[in-house]
């Protein structure tokens, strides 16, 4: 039998710090370690599971698709091994959180999602808000909330906290769409507030294009019924791409769009053992989404 190599935890925390900063100079500041510290730190977590986990260049950095499998075996061991250290340490009772989800969210993920969080901490009350981003941080804001995991613009207004996963945003329509240059685009949009009403538009003005509401949905069944009913055109994360949709790719009629983020808003240390595990929950529903999207065949069309 092969004997593996220890892993240590610094070297996972290392990896996953530079996977959710984006760079070794971000993550170094993180973990509280130099630069070339946190550099030796991937080398040798490399060279003990024998792949690379990031493609580098001298302008970029990005995940391996063996370092997205890495991100999320590794949160998970993190969280086993925070939640074991923290309960030798006699952890903090938490007899109620209040924690806020983004409206939409790993929407067909989250009951497993809290079935399984529920097995990890059954003694804790969960109060559950999932409603829009900018509400959710407004009862944050208001102290009626612990814990927020919102959606946001990479290239949006800045908010306190700490980004958890990132993901392209992308034009969706039906399956028999067909754009007509004579006439505006028709959107499908969510109701306000919501981030993503001011991407479909901003992008559209910025070449020119008029558009038009054809329809305003109050959630995400909404908004898909729309779209593959023909209504009309949406932008949504790439992880919400159901069967029977196809993506718009970028062109002169479609213009580019910028990065989504998830984020988790007030990491009280008091909440550490439970938002840790939570997070890596939620990282592997997201990932496990944007597989299924990956996997199954999507018609991709230029509009026509």
């Amino acid at each position: 039998m092969t004997i593996l190599p220890d892993l240590e935890p610094d070297l996972l925390r290392a990896f996953v710090a530079v996977a959710e900063t984006g760079s070794f100079t971000a993550a170094a500041e993180v973990v509280g370690r130099s630069q070339s510290a946190v550099s030796q730190k991937i080398l040798r977590l490399e060279d003990i599971l024998q792949m690379r986990v990031f493609d580098r260049t001298s302008r970029s950095l990005s995940l391996t698709c063996d370092g997205e499998r890495v991100l999320v075996a590794g949160k998970r061991l993190l969280a086993h091994y925070e939640s074991f250290m923290q309960e030798l340490r006699d952890p903090p009772k938490v007899p109620l959180l209040r924690l806020g989800i983004s409206e939409n969210l790993v929407q067909t993920q989250l009951p497993r999602l809290l079935s399984r969080f529920s097995n990890l901490h059954p003694d804790v009350q969960l109060e559950l808000t999932t409603t829009a981003s900018e509400e959710l941080l407004a009862e944050y804001e208001a102290r009626r909330l612990d814990i927020v995991i919102a959606k946001r613009r990479k290239d949006g207004s800045p908010h306190p906290g700490r980004v958890v996963w990132r993901e392209p945003l992308v034009w969706i329509a039906g399956p028999d769409y067909r754009m007509d240059d004579r006439r505006p685009v028709r959107l499908v949009m969510m109701r306000p507030p919501c981030i993503y009403r001011g991407v479909m538009t901003e992008a559209l003005d910025a070449i020119g294009r008029e558009w038009v509401t054809a329809c305003t949905a109050s959630n995400l069944i909404g908004i898909e019924a729309a779209v593959l009913g023909g209504l009309g055109v949406t932008v949504l994360g790439k992880s919400f791409v159901q069967n029977g949709m196809k993506i718009l790719p970028p062109s002169e009629r479609w213009p580019a769009l910028p990065v989504a983020e998830v984020s988790v808003i007030g990491e009280n240390p008091a909440l550490q053992h439970i938002v840790q595990p939570l997070v890596a929950l939620l990282t592997e529903a997201l990932l496990e989404s944007t597989s299924l999207i990956l996997e199954t065949p999507l018609t991709a069309a230029n509009g026509r």
